[in-house]
């Protein structure tokens, strides 16, 4: 089944016995072995394992399977008490059924067990295809929409496939984003026709500054090079000599005047500390 029960042995679907009304666990499990339940209650035995994770520390340290689901009537409220320790074995009244029993988790097909006088009160309470239920106000179970449920086989028949218009396809072209023109290379020369001849410009222009910045540092660095440094360096040591010897020479000049009397020496340091 859907939720892994072993059902071999179960001698049919559903399974309604007539009575479980035991006062012992022993007795019970007595039953369900001659029902044939005797394997799924094994193999929920030998599922109970430590819980991965921090679960095992909120009350919850193992973990086990699900095992067959016995509901109940009021002639049988001792299967109750018995079955209390089973494991895996829950039991439900017929007047209380729940989804979270019939479907642990959400996955459907769990083995249930009826009870007789169980099984005799559904149409009492859950109604059937033309008379509602007592017990759940009026409730009354759907039937079909579709005689017949098979959606492939009516598509696919020749009185849809006549009436249905052709599949249309979409060619445009889907939007791929915004390109950056400073980026992107087709978009920039569709921008402007002239890029590419303007990168490719200066590309030749980024080699010739680089071939000339080579041709001028081979000529500094060779004989001819030296040469004309060392002609600088001498102008430029004669220039700087010169202006020295001239700043010498004033200051001579201004020197001679002061001792001639020419310039008062009083009116020369007054002049300093103006300045």
């Amino acid at each position: 089944m859907a939720r892994g029960h072993k059902i071999e042995d179960v001698p049919e679907l559903p399974l309604v016995v007539d009575s479980l009304n035991k006062e012992k666990t022993a007795a019970l499990i007595k039953s369900l072995g001659f029902l044939g339940c005797a394997a799924d209650l094994t193999r929920v035995r030998t599922s109970k394992n430590t819980r991965a994770g921090q679960g095992k520390l909120r009350n919850a340290r193992f973990t086990l399977r699900k095992g067959p689901l016995v509901i109940y009537g009021d002639e049988n409220g001792q299967v109750k008490q018995s079955a209390r320790n089973l494991p895996g074995v829950d039991v439900c009244h017929v007047s209380r059924i729940n989804l979270l029993q019939l479907a642990p988790g959400g996955h459907i097909g769990r083995l249930i067990i009826f009870t007789k006088d169980a099984f005799e009160q559904l149409d009492n309470i859950f109604g059937t295809y033309r008379e509602r239920g007592v017990q759940k106000g009026g409730f009354q179970l759907g039937r079909n929409m579709m005689s017949c449920a098979d959606l492939a086989r009516i598509i696919n028949s020749d009185q849809i496939q006549s009436k249905l218009r052709m599949q249309r396809v979409n060619y445009a072209q889907s939007s791929k984003g915004k390109k950056n023109p400073l980026k992107n290379a087709t978009l920039m020369q569709r921008l402007n026709p002239n890029s590419k001849a303007a990168r490719a410009a200066e590309v030749k222009a980024v080699e010739a500054r680089k071939t000339a910045r080579v041709a001028a540092i081979k000529q500094k660095r060779s004989k001819a090079g030296r040469a004309e440094k060392a002609k600088r360096t001498t102008r430029q040591n004669g220039l700087l000599d010169g202006l020295e010897a001239s700043f010498v020479a004033a200051h001579q000049v201004v020197l001679d005047e002061i001792k001639a009397g020419l310039i008062d020496q009083g009116q020369d340091d007054d002049e300093e500390e103006e300045q």
